[in-house]
């Protein structure tokens, strides 16, 4: 859960907090601006290891190593929500990038 809150603070700070092309503000304690791609990359290794958690958690319900359904179930979920909240933000990004596109200047 912490895994995918963290995610959405860095998508609503990617979109709240833009400074600058290709740059957005970070809720570092400096207060740096950091650039898109940074955040983006970060986020997907979020969503990894989200996926990687709840793999772990299938194989062990599944292996019977002491793991709760609940827990793979919640585990599951997580990477689920992740995994479409990144999916959401791509597709924004490439529906801006073919706007910018189809400009005519």
């Amino acid at each position: 859960m912490q895994g995918a809150i963290s995610a959405i603070h860095a998508v609503g700070t990617m979109v709240k907090g833009s400074t600058g092309l290709g740059e957005v503000a970070s809720s570092g304690a400096g207060g740096q601006a950091a650039p898109f791609s940074g955040l983006f990359r970060d986020a997907v290794g979020e969503v990894q290891t989200l996926e990687d958690q709840a793999h772990t958690a299938v194989e062990g319900l599944m292996t019977g190593s002491g793991v709760d359904v609940h827990q793979a179930m919640i585990a599951t979920q997580k990477a689920e929500m992740a995994f479409e909240l990144a999916l959401s933000v791509r597709n924004k990004a490439v529906q801006a990038y073919q706007q910018v596109m189809s400009m005519q200047f």
